[in-house]
């Protein structure tokens, strides 16, 4: 017989969660673990809301399982750590990212690349060691092994640090990977959006010289003047591309829609690569002879390991990276969600869990 998610486990709980794929949420009271001995328990203060956020409610990648409890870039404070606990303590400020559990005995596991585990769980809609299911940040709290909790540095700010955990560490992690956080490099983003205006920042930060590419012409100020890319190319205009040909050591692409790569490998200089860490729904077309004539690469990459997210929040720290928000309160959930598949936030929204939460329970 089943239990009900309220009565799975011994502690109440409460959040707002998708029943079906109409994707409405609603409160919804459900329960977690107990605190294990390496777990930590911590008050969820914030929750960004992602674009995987929107394509999960609504089972867009056809794997969701309800009810679906979402969010993956929480944090807040611990409240509670068990017996053999030693990365923090009680008080202490801390976050989750897009990833609870993995197999730590993998290949990918050994080198930290949790992320890349066959077997990683994920923190929502995911199915955990003990056979139920994740549920994520839009929550009044939040358990999860030490391993995959992360420290938020003193002056890291938690709502604008919270959109890192998952955009952060996304656009970090292939910077690093490929060699494009070396000063002087002359890197591309393209989208300027919750990843995009993330990506500027980091590769800002790393010393490179950052080329924003858009279908929006209107966003060319923004890129600019705001978040301090050099220059900003309109990638429909042919001669604006044509014009910054064989100029890239390396191009981000955080675009989620189906969108033509052929403009993008014009770009590149020799041996240039291009990186792609947005999701389209469907193949994207690619071309071989640019490639060949090159020696360009054309690569993907995922989040990032638990030790390069810390390192990532550390680094962001120390850089005063923190993503551009928007907070809400719980009950503008819904209004947010249609305004993110319309792309109308600048650049993420950020839950106030703490403040705002409460006052929804029925």
């Amino acid at each position: 017989m089943s239990t009900s998610p309220e009565e799975e486990h011994p502690v109440k709980a409460f959040g707002w969660a998708a029943r079906d794929p109409s994707g409405h949420l609603s409160p919804f009271n459900f329960s977690r673990r107990s605190t294990g001995e390496e777990d930590v328990r911590f008050k969820v203060l914030y929750c960004g809301v992602c674009h995987s956020d929107l394509h999960s409610i609504k089972n867009d990648w056809g794997f969701s399982m309800y009810p679906l409890l979402p969010g993956h870039e929480i944090v807040g404070e611990v409240t509670e750590v068990g017996s053999k606990v030693k990365k923090v303590k009680v008080g202490d400020k801390v976050g989750v990212g897009c990833l609870v559990g993995a197999c730590h005995s993998c290949e990918s596991c050994s080198d930290d690349l949790e992320n890349y585990c066959p077997k990683l769980i994920l923190t929502y809609s995911s199915v955990y060691h003990d056979g139920t299911v994740t549920y994520g940040g839009y929550s009044d709290h939040m358990v999860a092994n030490e391993r995959y909790i992360i420290r938020f540095p003193d002056n890291m700010p938690l709502d604008g640090g919270a959109p890192l955990l998952c955009a952060g560490i996304t656009v970090y992690s292939p910077l690093k990977y490929f060699g494009l956080d070396e000063p002087g490099k002359h890197i591309g983003i393209v989208g300027l959006g919750g990843l995009g205006h993330v990506a500027v920042k980091f590769a800002k930060a790393f010393g490179a010289k950052v080329t924003v590419i858009s279908t929006s012409p209107s966003k060319k100020e923004e890129a600019l003047r705001n978040l301090g890319a050099d220059s900003f190319l309109v990638s429909r205009d042919q001669e604006q591309m044509q014009a910054a040909a064989g100029t890239l050591h390396g191009i981000i692409d955080t675009v989620s829609a189906v969108h033509p790569i052929l403009p993008l490998l014009g770009l590149l200089k020799t041996h240039g690569k291009l990186i792609l860490v947005g999701a389209p729904d469907k193949p994207l077309e690619l071309p071989v002879f640019p490639l060949i004539s090159g020696r360009k690469i054309v690569a993907g990459s995922g989040i990032g390991g638990m030790k390069e997210t810390q390192e990532m929040i550390d680094f962001a720290a120390k850089h005063n990276i923190t993503a551009d928000i928007e907070v809400i309160s719980t009950d503008y959930l819904n209004t947010a969600m249609e305004r993110l598949a319309k792309n109308d936030v600048r650049y993420r929204f950020v839950i106030d869990i703490g403040n705002t939460l409460a006052a929804t329970k029925p």
